[in-house]
């Protein structure tokens, strides 16, 4: 397993993503095909190799049936008052 290149604050972003991915029942394939990109792309995301942008934040959020911003507001209720970029 690859160790990841980020962590604190973008690892609460990543478990968020994979928990909305689960809760849509969807497959990394299945929500890289909505996004019009391949599976390879959603795995470096969930595996911490990859950042995510706010703009593919709120396609990935929509890909998954999920509204963007109650989205957003889960993960910035999780992350720390202060944290490292």
């Amino acid at each position: 397993m690859s160790k990841s290149i980020f962590d604190g604050a973008h690892a609460q972003l990543i478990e968020i993503l994979i928990a909305a991915r689960r809760r849509s029942g969807l497959t990394q394939a299945e929500v890289a095909a909505k996004v019009s990109r391949d599976q390879t792309f959603i795995s470096l995301i969930e595996r911490s190799q990859r950042r995510v942008d706010v703009l593919e934040f709120i396609a990935l959020a929509r890909a998954m049936g999920e509204d963007p911003q109650r989205l957003f507001a889960e993960v910035i209720a999780t992350i720390p008052a202060s944290f490292k970029i």
